[in-house]
């Protein structure tokens, strides 16, 4: 491998000094090249962004009309100062991305956000060699193992229905973007009405405008309290607790995210039930892509990324941690992407 790095991290987020442009930035960079569009993966006000083409409807949606795009589709490449840049399918939501730099013969991949378990909602992940690899570790520890993600829609399911059943409406707060489509796509939409907030509406208008099909859904606002008995009302985690949830009367909550894994989490939170489903890789999906990836050198951040490298070092592997804005332990990165004027929809 080369002596100087391919990539490194500034104050700014990860960074190619040959090919002189930024990777998920968290500060405005001249040039960003975007992971996915989960707001702790870039920064507003950057000059140019350029991003995976399957995601254009979901990036316009999050960065405005202003912000100047170019898209790349999965697979094509583009030279860039002698750097090849090109986008490769992450599993993680609609449009995600690894990124994969390659200069000299030298092949890097930063990961961003994924998951190795295939959706209704986004391209598969697709695993690419390379000799630097630069991994998420969210989910990093062995007591974090999903189960197939049919077993947690019928969870989803049963609930619902019992709670139809006895007249009462069914609040499920999951991420707006991601993990709303993906719960949208996977349960029973016949078990009736299904009401969203305006932030996961706005979104599945993006989902729906780039060939996802996702079931009928219906802005909540534009509904009225005897509409939501036994429906189905999907809104972001920030309306826990708010004003917002008094128009539909009696209800149960639910919370989906793989952080239910962890006893007490559930309780934490406030709802009802918990529902363990992620849209990162677990310990074992971690581990086998790891490997399967040939790489000589492999970062880690995001997550329990000293436990990690201390388990990869062990095996043998040169690895080593990598501290970003979003290396934390705990879903706050993830609740940060709720935040905004579009919370009170």
């Amino acid at each position: 491998m080369r002596n100087e790095p391919l990539l490194i991290t500034t104050d700014a987020g990860f960074y190619c000094p040959v090919g002189d442009f930024h990777i998920d930035p968290w500060k405005p960079v001249p040039r960003a090249v975007i992971t996915h569009a989960h707001a702790d993966h870039y920064a507003w006000g950057c000059g140019h962004y350029l991003v995976a083409e399957e995601g254009k409807h979901v990036f316009r949606t999050r960065l405005g009309a202003d912000a100047l795009i170019q898209t790349l589709p999965y697979r094509e490449s583009l030279d860039h100062n002698g750097v090849r840049i090109s986008f490769h399918p992450a599993g993680h939501i609609l449009g995600s991305a690894q990124i994969r730099v390659e200069h000299q013969g030298e092949v890097w991949v930063i990961t961003g956000d994924y998951k190795t378990e295939g959706d209704r909602t986004c391209a598969p992940f697709e695993l690419v060699p390379c000799h630097g690899f630069i991994t998420e570790a969210t989910f990093g520890l062995p007591i974090y193992a999903w189960r197939p993600q049919q077993q947690i829609f019928a969870e989803i399911n049963g609930w619902w229905r019992q709670n139809a059943a006895e007249g009462r409406a069914s609040v499920l707060y999951c991420y707006a973007l991601g993990k709303a489509q993906r719960v949208l796509a996977g349960i029973d939409a016949t078990i009736g009405p299904i009401f969203t907030h305006g932030a996961t509406e706005r979104l599945n208008r993006a989902y729906r405008a780039s060939g996802v099909a996702l079931p009928e859904t219906t802005h909540a606002i534009e509904a009225t309290k005897s509409d939501f008995q036994g429906a189905l009302i999907c809104a972001p985690t920030s309306v826990r607790g708010t004003s917002w949830l008094n128009r539909f009367g009696n209800f149960s909550s639910g919370y989906v995210s793989g952080w239910m894994r962890i006893r007490g989490a559930r309780r934490q939170r406030a709802v009802d039930r918990g529902f363990v489903l992620s849209d990162h890789v677990d310990w074992r999906a971690l581990m086998a892509t790891i490997n399967a990836t040939g790489a000589e050198r492999i970062g880690v951040t995001h997550g329990y990324v000293p436990v990690v490298v201390r388990y990869l070092r062990e095996q043998g592997i040169d690895a080593y941690g990598i501290e970003t804005r979003f290396s934390s332990e705990i879903d706050d990165s993830a609740e940060a992407e709720e935040t905004g004027p579009e919370a009170q929809s």
